[in-house]
């Protein structure tokens, strides 16, 4: 929006006007659904928030200062209103609305620039010769709109209720923030060679493969991803069974794919901190430290998920320990082999163990 008091000259990006393309400006009314109306400043004014809060609240959702162009809505202005009315209302502070509209703002931009990217740009291709992408594209959006935005707000409502379900279920206040959880790292191998040796259009597609299979295999096994690094995935899980089984899935998946690089997963388990959808904590760093030491197509884990394999019967601390139970008694899901001790930088020396499926038969 406009420059407030506390951002200097030189940080304001001056180039960022409204468009002026008839075309743009009758996609964003059919998009937004209203017309262009208010200055940031008049916007504000009609909010009843300063200048400084609506700038605020703009940059966090991520677009550019604009000046003081008519280039807002009334749909602007009730965004603005609601925020400062839950501030307001003593339902958030101010530093959490501001993180509300950060994670929201980060979130759905990542999901338009995808939607326009992949799926609007092939869906826009001229159906015959002689159309231009322009007269496709108004009733295209027209027609998708509705459908879209009910599908997001059904998507969005059932991933709420999933995880207001997790936290209500938390054991105590301070664990719904730092909770325990496993967190996984699952890395693809030789990547980097990969982008000198492929095209383009092809690094792409396998990129596209990996983060979908992924995905899929995350959710359907119980797990949740947190994010996608082109190269590497990361995810979390309540309990070691669930991640010890999605990641065993992740690499037996990509080994069985002979157009996929080998794959390398790393795990740990313990408290992590939660903010805005990302994990963060001495848990992570380690699960991310035992991936980049984790042999190709294999699943290296920490002594704590060990510990928790064998603490739920899952898997034996060791094989003497699997011997005396007998595999008849126990048919343990999961094996365990001790590795190495080796120091990790930043983390000191760590024991990692070697996750793998449990055998039929115990070798002799």
């Amino acid at each position: 929006m406009g420059r407030d008091q506390h951002t200097p000259l030189h940080e304001v990006d001056h180039t960022a006007q409204p468009t002026a393309d008839p075309l743009a400006i009758r996609l964003e009314q059919l998009i937004l659904g209203a017309e262009r109306r208010y200055t940031p400043f008049q916007a504000a004014r009609s909010a009843g928030v300063s200048m400084e809060l609506a700038s605020r609240f703009w940059r966090a959702m991520g677009f550019a200062d604009i000046g003081q162009a008519k280039a807002l809505t009334e749909a602007d202005v009730l965004a603005l209103r609601r925020l400062a009315g839950l501030v307001e209302a003593g339902l958030l502070s101010e530093p959490m609305a501001v993180q509300v509209a950060r994670s929201t703002g980060q979130t759905t931009a990542r999901l338009a620039e995808w939607q326009i990217d992949s799926f609007l740009e092939g869906l826009t291709e001229p159906p015959e010769p002689g159309m231009t992408r322009t007269e496709v594209t108004y009733p295209l959006v027209e027609l998708l709109l509705p459908e879209l935005e009910e599908f997001l707000v059904y998507v969005w409502r059932r991933q709420l209720a999933a995880a207001t379900g997790r936290v209500v279920q938390a054991a105590d206040d301070e664990e719904m923030v730092d909770r325990r959880l496993a967190v996984g790292f699952a890395d693809l191998v030789g990547f980097t060679r990969l982008t000198r040796r492929l095209e383009e259009e092809e690094l792409g597609e396998l990129v596209e493969a990996f983060e979908t299979t992924a995905a899929d295999l995350v959710a359907a096994h119980g797990g949740r991803l947190i994010k996608t690094l082109g190269d590497e995935v990361l995810f979390c899980a309540d309990d070691p069974g669930t991640a010890a089984e999605i990641a065993l899935r992740l690499v037996e998946t990509m080994e069985a794919d002979p157009s996929m690089p080998e794959l390398r997963v790393g795990m740990a388990f313990g408290t992590v901190t939660t903010r805005m959808g990302d994990v963060f904590g001495t848990t992570v760093n380690l699960a991310s430290r035992l991936t980049s030491i984790a042999p190709k197509d294999a699943v290296l884990v920490d002594g704590a998920l060990a510990e928790g394999l064998g603490r739920t019967g899952e898997a034996p601390v060791s094989e003497k320990e699997a011997e005396a139970q007998g595999a008849e008694e126990r048919p343990y899901r999961f094996a365990l082999q001790p590795m190495w001790q080796r120091p990790v930088r930043g983390l000191g020396v760590v024991e990692p163990w070697l996750l793998t499926r449990r055998a039929s038969k115990i070798p002799g």
